[in-house]
């Protein structure tokens, strides 16, 4: 298949972008490779990716170009025909959408516009985007599920990721085109962003650092490696979202839609306390953490737990791994990488 991979310049669109390469399918990415955070880190990602086209022969076209410039998108869209669009580029990070809410904007609503109306033009057969778990706000019922209301988000980055959703049921119903949403639940592993935490913790003890423990380390997260998000992306790729025979207006399905639309969580069905967390990384790195303990920050929710059995039901997705694994796993690739 020809796939679109937006965002593949950054951590999971690439992890993306190389799996698909490795198992043959041409692969278009298309990325603007922006500096919110070390640029290095997104060059290297991009030549891996040139290597991994060579290596199997899967065809490869990389595009440095913004979603927000609507021309572009276009453009991109009436020169390849895609059999698979899987879109990720976003402005990330949820504490820095109380700094630059612009940026957000531009990125997660007029990018993603742009891309609903690629989608349109064109016809691709099957949309699948990014959204995330920060949608479930304000709601303390677990596990989080998608037939879960999501309409109290407690900072912009969710609230923009909502908007995607509402705005893809509007163009499946419109234009049946269909769409899945996945919510990513606090994705981490190798070729990690700089600014999540486990990155983050890694290079402090390391240096002798403290590090910056929220909320004294009492919340819990689902952490999810990034090969359990991998396959279930493309496993919700590879099966086009259907209209659902049983849903019904007087009593509507969040998650499901009479138009070819889909909403799934995506994580690893475990959650662990961040001191855990914290347990395991120093376990790996043979180094106590020196912990600076802090109060729970604005837009923080203190707990997330995926009720992620509508993908298992759907497209067979199963997490396998392990947090003191995968937490090995990065730290293997962050000391080969900056060479510690």
């Amino acid at each position: 298949m020809k796939v679109l991979v937006t965002g593949n310049a950054g951590f999971i669109g690439f992890h993306v972008a190389k799996t698909l390469l490795e198992r043959g399918d041409s692969v278009v990415g298309f990325d603007n490779v922006n500096d919110y955070y070390n640029v290095r880190l997104k060059e290297a990602r991009l030549a891996l990716l040139q290597e991994t086209a060579v290596r199997t022969g899967s065809k490869y076209l990389f595009l440095r170009q913004d979603l927000a410039d609507s021309q572009q998108v276009m453009a991109c869209f009436l020169e390849h025909e895609f059999d698979r669009v899987i879109h990720l580029a976003a402005q990330a990070g949820v504490r820095y959408s109380l700094e630059n809410p612009h940026a957000y904007i531009q990125s997660n609503v007029v990018g993603f516009t742009n891309i609903l109306e690629g989608c349109r033009a064109c016809q691709t057969p099957h949309l699948t985007y990014a959204s995330t778990s920060s949608v479930y706000g304000a709601n303390t019922v677990m596990p989080f599920s998608e037939h879960h209301g999501v309409d109290h988000p407690l900072q912009l980055y969710a609230a923009t990721k909502r908007s995607n959703e509402l705005m893809a049921h509007s163009y499946s119903h419109l234009f049946a085109l269909p769409t899945t949403g996945l919510r990513f639940f606090t994705v981490y592993g190798p070729w990690g962003r700089p600014d999540m935490a486990l990155f983050k913790f890694t290079d402090k003890i390391l240096k002798g650092e403290s590090i910056p423990v929220f909320n004294h380390g009492n919340h819990t997260r689902d952490f999810t490696y990034v090969d359990d998000i991998v396959e279930g992306i493309i496993r919700a790729s590879d099966n086009i979202a259907t209209p659902n025979p049983n849903w019904r207006s007087e009593t509507p399905d969040p998650a499901s839609s009479y138009a070819p639309y889909r909403i799934f969580n995506i994580g690893n069905n475990e959650p662990v306390q961040l001191r855990a967390y914290i347990e395991a990384l120093e376990a790996c790195l043979g180094r106590k953490a020196i912990m600076d303990l802090l109060p729970l920050q604005p837009g923080d929710v203190p707990d997330t737990f995926a009720d992620s059995t509508a993908l298992e039901q759907a497209v067979g997705y199963k997490p396998n791994t392990r947090v003191s694994d995968g937490v090995d796993e990065f730290v293997a690739w962050f000391r080969e990488f900056y060479q510690d």
